[in-house]
């Protein structure tokens, strides 16, 4: 691999970072909505089953316990 000398790695990187695109402040807000109400249904769902397991399991131990 050919090495390249810290003057060409900043230049290069500093190229790089121009090509990135970034997100305005309107997106990075309904980005950050859409993950905390993903984050809830989540929840939501995970309690959902977790309830469900636990009442089947309560029910099981109470049939044979």
């Amino acid at each position: 691999m050919a090495k390249t000398n810290p003057l060409q790695f900043v230049q290069q990187v500093r190229a790089e970072v121009a090509k990135v695109v970034w997100p305005n402040r309107r997106e990075v807000g309904l980005t950050t909505v859409m993950v905390l109400i993903m984050a809830a249904l989540a929840s939501v769902f995970f309690f959902l089953v977790d309830l469900a397991i636990r009442s089947g399991l309560t029910a099981v131990l109470n049939i044979f316990g």
